[in-house]
């Protein structure tokens, strides 16, 4: 991989180009402040993956630097390197995240080859996730077509079982397999159908598909629950519960047996119509579940309002728990909540084996992310359960 170094002190820079040249880097080009590094990035014949950046320097700091690096763009994965305060670190963080940047990270200094080299892996991982498209808008048109010739399809995450380390189910992801650009993620095609109002198609054809596979799990001996998505758009429809049950039952599955995961957005729209559908689904057996908690304005009140049986921590605290204190705090109070409430409590976006034991220490009942599998076809899900419980 090509890096860019960007560090005002020459000999912090000098050491950091050492770093790297061990570690195998194949190319670095280095700059003392964003203005060098913005003029480096535009450079023909310079191609840069990584770039490594201090945060306090003269001139164009770290923090304007990555908000004229949001602005421009550029496809480039970002480490942020300081030896300010963490609480400070972890805002930056969350200001990189806002202008869009591919943040992999923020360390303090002094950088080591040990602290860079799990940093510098998640590269390798995101972009071996992304899909390959040239095309950067799909129309509508093009989307409900896909929708119509059978193109979008389940893939399904597993959710492992602390305790037991037992598969207990699935959540359900919207994935289009295009004839032309391969694998399609959700971010290129769900606002297009929320905004354009066809959500409810996308929905019926997940519900569907996901129902039909849910029900085959027990002729291969697999058992557990399997979660779906429902859209704000589509919780606002009155007859969406009645039209979820009635997809469910054609397919001979119990409503036991399926999870509505909802965020805490959806909570705060059309109350009446969103309560009058949760209230329905879980009256009939769905398990219902609050996803992203802690990312909304009002988490606490919505537990009050709606009889979730399933309360799903954002990956952020996750991932930020080992290294922000605050972060840390909230993700054991939910954990600590979820108990007193005697509702599960399932932790998004474990990605290291550091995540597991520190959710396993902090007693968390469920977890699923990519250290344990990424979403997968559902041929590939049955195989992928057989092998996982002969493992355990």
């Amino acid at each position: 991989m090509n890096f860019l170094v960007v560090e005002d002190h020459d000999f912090q820079r000098k050491m950091l180009v050492r770093i790297l040249h061990g570690i195998g880097a194949n190319a670095i080009y280095e700059a003392k402040d964003g203005v060098g590094a913005l003029a480096i990035l535009q450079e023909p014949g310079k191609p840069v993956d990584i770039i490594i950046s201090d945060l306090d320097m003269p001139g164009m700091d770290g923090m304007a630097f990555v908000r004229n690096l949001g602005e421009s763009g550029v496809r480039v994965s970002i480490i942020l390197a300081s030896a300010l305060d963490r609480n400070l670190l972890a805002s930056i963080q969350t200001m990189a995240e806002a202008y869009g940047i591919n943040l992999l990270g923020v360390l303090e200094k002094p950088l080591t080859p040990d602290k860079l080299l799990p940093i510098i892996a998640r590269h390798s991982i995101l972009a071996s996730q992304l899909p390959h498209r040239t095309s950067p808008v799909f129309t509508l048109e093009e989307i409900l077509a896909g929708l119509r010739d059978g193109e979008f399809e389940p893939y399904y995450q597993p959710k492992i079982e602390m305790a037991t380390r037992r598969v207990s189910g699935a959540e359900s992801l919207a994935r289009w397999n295009h004839r032309q650009y391969g694998l399609v993620a959700p971010c290129d095609f769900i606002p297009t159908l929320e905004l354009q109002g066809k959500i409810g198609t996308l929905t019926e054809t997940m519900v569907e598909k996901t129902a039909a596979f849910r029900r085959t799990w027990a002729a291969h001996g697999i058992d557990g629950s399997v979660s779906i998505n429902l859209s704000i758009r589509s919780l606002v429809d009155v007859r969406t519960a009645d039209h979820v049950i009635e997809l469910v039952r054609a397919h001979h599955v119990e409503p036991r047996d399926v999870v509505v995961e909802v965020t805490e957005s959806a909570l705060t729209t059309d109350v009446g119509h969103t309560l009058e559908n949760l209230a329905r689904l879980r009256m009939k057996g769905f398990g219902l579940s609050i996803d992203d908690y802690g990312t909304g304005y009002s988490s606490m009140q919505q537990l009050i309002r709606i009889a979730f049986t399933e309360l799903k921590i954002d990956q952020s605290f996750v991932a930020n728990a080992s290294r922000q204190e605050s972060a840390r705090v909230i993700l054991e109070a939910s954990l600590g909540m979820a108990r007193k409430l005697n509702i599960c409590s399932v932790a998004e976006g474990v990605e290291t084996q550091a995540d597991w034991d520190m959710l396993r220490q902090l007693d968390c009942h469920t977890v699923q992310g990519y250290l344990i599998a990424r979403p997968m076809p559902s041929e590939e899900y049955l195989d992928w359960v057989k092998d996982w419980n002969r493992s355990i």
